[in-house]
């Protein structure tokens, strides 16, 4: 088979790389990953259904063919898909404006939200724009997690004490609804939540290899089973439907799904996002590449199988595929292992998980989302940078604010984010320079240095010279052209410009015929490689002349100081350095 035949089915179906490194070795680590993945899989995906308002099944059909699909098409062997908490809470938040949460409705808009986002995420990945997920910046990201921690953790209040929720409600009423609720606590519920939150975290701590989850819902619900649970008023998860799978063409409304494309859109990035993580972190600690565009294609066809599913928009689980990292799965073999072990229970154990409380669930869900909770990310974004740690706080507060329309929140610190970059590109860093004395050249404002010549100045600009900063580039040729009366010559200290576009070149030009005509000469020094190309294009590289080529200030300046009748330098001298 022809080489480039082969690299493209590589890229189509990643999956047949498997062949090559299947062997019994392999096959017996990756058994063995599954089957931990699945362990924590089964409560993880009930608990996350009931977060999205769905029925609890749901979230085991949304971690069958959408888990496996995920792991034949993407790049991350331990990349472990299906359904996670902070998807879950943007399906909830998408649909409560349009529907009553577990109506069929509901239903219905949860399968057309994930096929908007699927088919996003693949023509992302077809397109391949990955790198523009990073447009959304770490502190962004940060506070729009830590808002949704918060949301996620009112929600399932209600669950814990056995109360009726209200819903997606904006942060303050849900906060006062939960207060006015407080006598309604159905005592065996919270008890029973309180009792796995403190297990689960105890496991958490003593023994974190162990199917912690599991563990305490097998334990506590067999408790709630002989201790008369569901009849004392208690909820639990209820009958899941005979049909184990569900397949169907999603149902589309033109209207519905208007509404529904700003919210995919925002899932669709916040989620490659949390498998980009995952992927990150699984190859440094296996060194084995990934590919963020095959990503996307895979998590986009998982999300197009869960539409066909009948399920909603799933996600990479950063904890899940830590547990296959930790187990040492090798190939996607582990996560389509996973998701047979999830079929087994459905197919045997229906009876039981049906019984589940769903206290229970909830106190997972608590557990889990605590560990998203840091302020710490956003303190040191504030510490770094004020415009970082302002955007990273409008994030949070916006989310809080606008919910149940998170999607608000983290286009709001997008966009705020964006904004300041183009703010700090429009005035980027200009001094003019001197010598110092360890012979380097520096800003002779800041360090009180002597000009090298009265009638030569010396000007950095270190940034782009763009139609958003040539404005200000072109401010500070004439102050240093008022500042210096005496000027002949201005020497343009360029190393720090590595672009320059249409804008740039017509203010270059216009100030060099400005200087001329009145007797001034301009030159530049450390012009880049890309800037010289758009210079010789544009032909203003010939109207500089040989002004233009110095590789530096020191190179330049024997050339410009005989031109204003000033002796040559002497060499410089740059103490502790090597010239």
């Amino acid at each position: 088979m022809p080489l480039a035949t082969q690299r493209l089915l590589r890229r189509l179906l990643p999956f047949l790389a498997w062949r090559r490194q299947l062997d019994a070795a392999t096959l017996r680590t990756d058994l063995l990953a599954g089957v931990t993945v699945a362990l924590v899989a089964i409560p993880q995906a009930l608990a996350y259904a009931q977060l999205a308002g769905l029925p609890a099944y749901v979230g085991l059909y949304a971690s069958l063919l959408p888990s496996i699909v995920a792991a034949l098409f993407g790049s991350s062997p331990q990349l472990n898909t299906g359904p996670v908490a902070l998807t879950s809470l943007l399906t909830a938040a998408a649909l409560a404006p349009l529907a009553l949460p577990g109506s069929d409705t509901w239903l219905v808009l949860a399968v057309q939200l994930a096929l908007l986002s699927g088919l996003l995420q693949l023509a992302f990945g077809v397109l391949r724009l990955a790198h523009f997920a990073d447009l959304l910046s770490h502190p962004v990201l940060h506070g729009f997690i830590n808002a949704c921690s918060v949301l996620i953790c009112l929600a399932q209040l209600p669950a814990l004490l056995g109360i009726n929720g209200a819903g997606q409600l904006p942060f303050a009423e849900g906060l006062a609804h939960l207060a006015g609720s407080l006598p309604g606590t159905h005592l065996p519920s919270l008890a029973l939540g309180t009792a796995a939150i403190v297990l689960l975290m105890l496991l958490n701590r003593l023994a974190p290899r162990w199917p912690g989850m599991l563990l305490v819902i097998a334990g506590l619900g067999t408790a709630a089973w002989f201790g008369g649970f569901e009849a004392s008023g208690g909820k639990v998860v209820g009958a899941l439907p005979e049909q184990v799978i569900a397949l169907a063409l999603p149902a589309t409304d033109w209207r519905q799904i208007t509404d529904l494309l700003p919210a995919a859109f925002v899932l669709a990035l916040v989620s490659f996002l949390e498998a980009m993580s995952s992927c990150k972190i699984a190859a440094a600690r296996t060194g084995k590449r990934w590919d963020g565009n095959q990503e996307l294609i895979g998590q986009g066809l998982a999300k197009l199988t869960a539409a066909v599913c009948q399920a909603y928009p799933v996600s990479g689980s950063f904890g899940r595929s830590a547990f296959l990292l930790g187990a040492g799965a090798r190939t996607g073999l582990a996560s389509v292992i996973g998701a047979l072990m999830v079929l087994a229970a459905l197919l045997a154990i229906p009876g039981l998980i049906a019984h589940i409380p769903r206290p229970l669930l909830a106190a997972v869900i608590l557990v889990t989302v605590a560990k998203l909770l840091s302020i710490a990310p956003l303190r040191e974004a504030w510490r770094s940078s004020r415009d970082d740690g302002l955007a990273g706080t409008v994030s949070f507060v916006a989310t809080l604010a606008f919910a149940p329309h998170i999607e608000i929140g983290i286009l709001s610190g997008l966009l705020l984010s964006l904004a300041l970059l183009i703010y700090r590109s429009m005035r980027p860093r200009v001094a003019v320079l001197g010598r110092h004395p360890d012979g380097t050249w520096r800003d002779a404002r800041r360090f009180g240095l002597p000009a090298a010549h009265p009638g030569l100045a010396i000007l950095r600009f270190d940034g782009p010279l763009h139609f958003v900063n040539a404005a200000t580039f072109e401010d500070a040729v004439l102050a240093v052209e008022r500042d210096h009366p005496q000027l002949k010559v201005l020497l343009i200290s360029s190393a720090g410009i590595n672009d320059i576009d249409a804008s740039g070149i017509d203010t270059l030009r216009r100030l060099r015929r400005q200087l001329a005509a009145g007797g001034r000469r301009l030159a530049c020094c450390g012009l880049k490689k890309q800037v010289i190309d758009v210079l010789e294009r544009t032909g203003l590289w010939a109207e500089l002349g040989p002004h233009a080529a110095y590789r530096h200030e020191d190179d330049a300046l024997p050339h410009l100081l005989p031109l204003l009748g000033a002796a040559p330098p002497p060499p410089p001298v740059r103490r502790g350095l090597e010239w």
